[in-house]
C-alpha cells in the first residue's frame, strides 16, 4: 500500500528556515505529480505548492511565492519543501500528497494519497 512519510518540521523563529521531506514507499513516485498542503488549527486544509511528475513545472500558492521552493529527487523517491523567511501565519501541519494518475502536473485538485503530516510552528 502507498505510504507517504513527512519529516523536518519543528519550532523556528520568524524569519527562519526549514526544509520538509516526504519519502514514499510502496510506490515509485517518479511518474506522479506531487504537492504540499497545510492545515492550521481551526482552518481547512489549503494548497501550498505542487510539482509536475518530471520536476520541470513547480507552482505555488500566492503566499508561498518567493519564499518556498518545491523540488523532487525521484531516484530517492522523495519530495522536498524548502521554506525560507517563515512567518507566524505559516504555522500548520504540513502534509505531502501524490496524484493517483501518472504524468500529471501536481495540481491541488488531483491528489489521491496523503501523508500524516509534520508540524511547523513559527514563533513571533
Amino acid at each position: 500500500q502507498v505510504q507517504l512519510v513527512e519529516s523536518g518540521g519543528g519550532l523556528v523563529q520568524a524569519g527562519g528556515s526549514l526544509r520538509l521531506s516526504c519519502t514514499a514507499s510502496g510506490r515509485n513516485i517518479s511518474s506522479y505529480g506531487m504537492g504540499w498542503f497545510r492545515q492550521a488549527p481551526g482552518k481547512e486544509r489549503e494548497f501550498v505548492a505542487g510539482i509536475s511528475w518530471s520536476g520541470r513545472i513547480p507552482y505555488y500558492q500566492d503566499s508561498a511565492k518567493g519564499r518556498f521552493t518545491i523540488s523532487r529527487d525521484n531516484a530517492k523517491n522523495t519530495v522536498y519543501l524548502q521554506m525560507n523567511s517563515l512567518k507566524p501565519e505559516d504555522t500548520a501541519v504540513y502534509s505531502c500528497a501524490a496524484e493517483g494518475i501518472p504524468y500529471g502536473l501536481g495540481s491541488a485538485s488531483n491528489m489521491d494519497y496523503w501523508g500524516k503530516g509534520t508540524l511547523v510552528t513559527v514563533s513571533s
